[in-house]
């Protein structure tokens, strides 16, 4: 299950969307706002989705999901301040290993495959888009 959400996160959503009794290892990866980004001080940022983005979002979920692996995830899309979380990814399968190892992926093409951009706000008053241009 997936969301793109225009309002603050919550990473148990996600948890208890995937674990089971089943299950020996919940991992949850939450990706939060920071202050700074390629040295430069970060005052805040606004994260756009394309129209589709949780259609890609899903696509990626559902690439990761067996029958004994769950995967969840949300991102935030608006105005967020620093410590805000922007994305929760959770995984509940039978051993941590397994676990560790799809969150890794699925926060890895999250990151580079869905239409999410970053618009960044430093405090000296500049402004860029992060990551926009993807291949």
């Amino acid at each position: 299950m997936s969301d793109i959400l225009d309002r603050p996160l919550d990473p148990r959503v996600c948890e208890q969307r995937v674990l089971t009794d089943a299950d020996g290892a919940l991992v949850t990866f939450t990706g939060v706002v920071r202050d700074h980004h390629d040295g430069r001080a970060v005052a805040s940022l606004r994260y756009e989705a394309h129209p589709a983005a949780d259609r890609f979002l899903q696509e990626v979920l559902d690439r990761h999901r067996t029958e004994e692996v769950r995967v969840a995830a949300q991102h935030r899309v608006g105005d967020l301040a620093i410590g805000d979380a922007a994305v929760v990814v959770a995984v509940a399968a039978p051993h941590r290993g397994e676990a560790f190892e799809v969150c890794a992926r699925v926060i890895d093409e999250i990151k580079s495959q869905v239409p999410i951009w970053k618009h960044e706000t430093y405090t000296d008053g500049d402004t860029a888009w992060v990551g926009a241009c993807r291949t």
